[in-house]
């Protein structure tokens, strides 16, 4: 099926679980294809993604799997034979996302035009750079750590210009902090840390400028290039992570999406809770937590404790100052929890008597408490 066309220059299609750019003149790509498409070339004429498997799945489609990680050229020329585009031209990824979640971004100025086409999951493989990682390469082989996770973000890049080979390079670049921005709103977790992630374990790109006529020779966040590559790719995320997450800036207003990354859920998160509560506000809890957690004040308290933790983390706050400043912010959520205007400096004294560190277990152990001092004072008899 075909989606869209632009600048007279590359068309979108998609067809069952597959994504496609197909360029009607010549383009220069650089991508991140594991085949002997992957780098710069100047001869390929098409760009697309695949979904080769159901997050999660891979052991559904494994033979498909094996190919993409120990025969990446036999992959290529299974899914493009298979959708009868021509191995030799093409330059592939591939996903577990799915294809129909696939979101489209187009910014113009002038006679430059970037479209950017994304797909993406983060819920299980988000990934800080520089957390422990996955796999090893020895040998020529991969060789997994633990097994990783599935979920991915692929970025495709269209743009009009022809773009010098350095070029390339920094809008690469600039698609990958564009993209960094959008978890970095979100709060999106690391799977294997305490800290946010920057993009998840397997993410993939390519982009496409059409050939012809002077290179442009930047694509900084000076120029305007740099500017549509940024928002395109941000638009394209967001509306892909949308589809297929439910990540939306409203369902991130929430306690428990922010404190996900110190590795509790609902159900961990609930039962500390209401260890601190007598039980029939225990019950009442349970009945409410949906709304409790997700109340403005109560998730901008819990959104400020996190900041400071990760100040600490980075080095920017000293650790010898570490209960005099998160101390409060704890209190402030037992006060935000029971809907009082002004801090309540008994919160703060009933909580002095409890350890504070950074270790995730602790912090959530203070937050707990802090809820539960709330929630008991929320109506008062």
């Amino acid at each position: 099926m075909l989606l869209a066309t632009y600048y007279d220059g590359v068309e979108i299609h998609r067809a069952e679980k597959i994504i496609y750019a197909r360029f009607l003149t010549p383009h220069r790509v650089i991508s991140t294809c594991r085949s002997s498409a992957g780098g710069i070339h100047d001869h390929l004429d098409y760009l697309y993604n695949h979904q080769s498997c159901e997050p999660g799945g891979h052991h559904l489609s494994s033979d498909l799997h094996r190919l993409a990680v120990h025969e990446p050229d036999a992959y290529r020329a299974a899914i493009a034979n298979r959708h009868d585009l021509p191995p030799e031209c093409c330059a592939t990824m591939g996903t577990a996302a799915n294809m129909q979640a696939a979101a489209i971004a187009h910014e113009v100025f002038r006679d430059l035009e970037v479209v950017a086409v994304c797909t993406g999951g983060v819920e299980s493989n988000a990934g800080r750079a520089g957390d422990p990682a996955s796999y090893h390469e020895e040998g020529g082989e991969y060789v997994f750590l633990p097994s990783p996770n599935a979920g991915t973000i692929v970025i495709m890049l269209c743009i009009s210009r022809e773009l010098a080979p350095g070029t390339m390079v920094e809008a690469v670049t600039m698609a990958t902090e564009a993209k960094t921005a959008v978890l970095q709103e979100y709060s999106i977790p690391s799977c294997y840390s305490s800290r946010l992630a920057t993009g998840t374990g397997t993410d993939q790109i390519g982009i496409a400028a059409r050939l012809g006529g002077n290179s442009l020779r930047g694509a900084q966040k000076h120029t305007k290039l740099g500017e549509l590559i940024g928002r395109a790719v941000q638009t394209a995320l967001r509306q892909t992570l949308a589809r297929q997450n439910g990540l939306t800036p409203v369902s991130q207003c929430s306690s428990l999406a922010l404190l996900r990354r110190l590795g509790t859920d609902s159900s961990r998160l609930s039962t500390a809770i209401c260890d601190h509560l007598s039980p029939d506000d225990a019950a009442l809890l349970r009945r409410n937590l949906l709304v409790v957690l997700n109340d403005p004040p109560t998730v901008a308290a819990v959104a400020a404790l996190l900041h400071l933790y990760d100040q600490f983390c980075w080095g920017v706050l000293p650790l010898s100052c570490l209960p005099d400043v998160l101390m409060p912010y704890v209190a402030q959520i037992a006060t935000a929890v029971a809907g009082r205007s002004q801090p309540s400096a008994g919160y703060q004294q009933q909580l002095a008597f409890h350890p504070v560190s950074l270790i995730p277990d602790t912090i959530l152990d203070l937050v707990a408490r802090a809820f539960a001092l709330g929630f008991s004072d929320k109506w008062p008899s």
